[in-house]
């Protein structure tokens, strides 16, 4: 949050994705507040992607339980949204309580979009239930039509709409040559993603400037 917040500054257009932060290790509405000043500070460019991480080390440094990660998340989603659309919130729930309370200033967008990264099966199910949109991790072949296929089948049963999920896919670089990006973004697009990101980590390059070129070039591949 503090480097968006640097970024909002400095930029006009770019959108700001986190890409995840692991939510139920922190605060919520904390988060909730950092992510609405990003939003204003940006003026509406932030895309919230959460996730319930792997690390058990990670939970027990920062106090907080591994065990209900998937539980606590969807109520965090809950609240959060609450926080971002209403001035003064009440909330009771299993580990959430409001008392009239609200966060000042709102955000731009009312509320945030917050995007899911998943991998198992019931990461595809909550995300189908409570997210605006999905992160896949891996390339798309057979197994990952798959669980589109799947997603899209939970977000139906949830009652709603396919397309209003948005799915963001990720190009690595490192491991994906050159000769190869158009076809896996053409690929991407088959299977009905809505975004791209460019993984540049993992791929030998050494400065800010080199991760900026190959980003650059990869737009200059696709001729977009």
């Amino acid at each position: 949050m503090t480097l968006f917040s640097f970024l909002a500054a400095i930029t006009q257009r770019l959108e700001l994705v986190s890409g995840v932060i692991v939510l139920p290790q922190r605060q919520t509405a904390l988060v909730a507040k950092q992510a609405a000043e990003v939003d204003v500070l940006s003026n509406g460019r932030l895309r919230l992607g959460v996730g319930i991480g792997w690390n058990a080390v990670e939970y027990e440094a920062l106090g907080e339980d591994f065990q209900t990660r998937g539980a606590r998340i969807e109520e965090q989603i809950e609240v959060m949204r609450l926080l971002w659309t209403r001035e003064v919130v009440s909330y009771e729930g299993k580990y959430h309580r409001i008392d009239e309370a609200g966060i000042n200033p709102l955000p731009v967008q009312r509320p945030i979009p917050v995007w899911m990264g998943a991998r198992a099966d019931v990461g595809l199910r909550r995300a189908a239930r409570v997210a605006d949109g999905w992160f896949p991790l891996g390339p798309p072949d057979d197994r990952m039509s798959e669980a589109v296929k799947r997603l899209r089948g939970y977000i139906e049963k949830a009652g709603r709409v396919p397309e209003s999920v948005g799915i963001e896919a990720r190009l690595d670089v490192g491991r994906v040559s050159p000769e190869e990006w158009i076809a896996q973004t053409e690929a991407w697009r088959s299977l009905g993603a809505t975004h791209i990101s460019v993984n540049t980590m993992n791929a030998g390059l050494r400065s800010p400037q080199e991760h900026v070129e190959t980003i650059a070039r990869y737009k200059e591949v696709l001729g977009e």
